[in-house]
């Protein structure tokens, strides 16, 4: 198969679909890779290391798109990127499909076979894809919180440990999985008390056995994320739900009766965001404020660690750019069930439930496509 890598076009968007070992380990299985040129280079993948791995350089993502049967990317296709897609082309990468109806239109208008790596589940359940870039957002989510604390950046100006004598942040986090569970390492490591909500009692459970009183769990609802929330310094939303609009858990009343000065790091922005003031944000411009509130809200945070990302990613992507390179989308789908799951636009049909239902189209299951 000829597989391309296009350089990504995404505000601040550094990261790439295929490292110069996923292109050695493709050209092994006898593929053809085409990178589009200097598509590393911002993070120290050189044109040489990839020509050393087996790839064909190309100028342009233009003759990418034109020559290869399966596009390798990272973020979800930019308008320009969607009209050069063609029926029959296998897309794989990230595609965040439920609040994004653009995107969505021009994927089925496409005719492309588009793979979303955040669907595809794990034999042992979850969603292997998407836990690498889980694991970055949510230690970032600290990172990020804690530096717009400061006043010079819109925050109260607290130091998120504290000092000897002066208590520390209080960081609030929604959701108790791969997201929160970093979040909360993360947060634990700089010093700040920490609270993490989540209706899972078996999840909070294990984070209990394993972290005691260091911090404090809650089972999440209207009460309990009302009052963390109103005493949080510093909050971060890490609610997925698979493929679905994330659900919209702190109100726009909630927030604005938030503490002058708080944060708010939305990691599920990418799927619509759980708070209802979010909007998304670029690296560019990574924050606003409303209501007195800083609002950090990127939609591709790992982006900015591109380098740790892309890595991490490519761990976790390169099983199945293999099979689907080896074997073809229909023939790996049929072998594969938690690959299927990962199949959201097909041949003009929307095939992922959760996408359907949020947009508005009509389901047509995967199955009935694997001929």
């Amino acid at each position: 198969m000829i597989v391309g890598l296009p350089k990504e076009v995404k505000n601040h968007e550094y990261r790439v679909g295929l490292t110069p070992s996923s292109v050695r380990e493709l050209s092994a299985h006898g593929h053809q890779i085409l990178v589009q040129k200097n598509a590393g280079s911002e993070i120290g993948l050189t044109d040489a290391q990839y020509v050393a791995a087996g790839a064909v350089l190309l100028d342009t993502a233009q003759e990418i798109f034109a020559r290869s049967e399966m596009i390798v990317k990272v973020k979800e296709p930019q308008p320009v990127e969607c009209s050069m897609l063609r029926e029959g082309q296998i897309l794989y990468t990230y595609l965040h499909l439920a609040p994004d109806p653009e995107q969505t239109a021009a994927l089925v208008k496409s005719g492309a076979i588009c793979i979303a790596y955040e669907t595809i589940t794990g034999s042992n359940g979850g969603l292997p894809l998407l836990a690498p870039m889980s694991e970055v957002a949510g230690r970032m989510a600290i990172q990020a919180g804690a530096a717009h604390l400061e006043k010079s950046k819109g925050g109260m100006g607290l130091l998120l440990g504290g000092v000897p004598g002066v208590a520390p942040g209080h960081v609030v986090i929604i959701g108790a999985g791969v997201v929160g569970s970093n979040a909360m390492q993360m947060a634990l490591g700089a010093g700040a008390r920490v609270t993490i909500l989540d209706k899972s009692v078996d999840r909070l459970r294990q984070l209990d056995l394993i972290y005691g009183n260091r911090i404090s769990t809650l089972y999440s609802n209207v009460q309990s994320i009302e009052e963390t929330v109103l005493s949080a310094d510093l909050l971060i939303g890490g609610v997925l739900v698979p493929g679905a609009a994330a659900p919209k858990l702190v109100s726009r009343d909630l927030i604005s009766r938030m503490k002058t000065g708080a944060v708010v790091v939305d990691v599920a922005i990418d799927q619509g965001g759980c708070f209802e003031t979010s909007h998304a944000t670029t690296h560019a411009e990574p924050t606003f404020v409303l209501d007195g509130v800083v609002h950090y809200c990127v939609a591709n945070m790992p982006g900015a660690v591109a380098r740790t990302s892309t890595f991490a990613l490519n761990n976790a992507t390169i099983g199945h750019a293999v099979a689907l390179a080896d074997k073809g989308w229909q023939r790996a789908m049929r072998e594969d069930v938690h690959l299927k799951n990962g199949l959201n636009v097909c041949q003009g049909k929307l095939t992922y439930a959760a996408v359907a239902e949020a947009l508005g189209y009509a389901y047509v299951n995967p199955s009935t496509l694997l001929n």
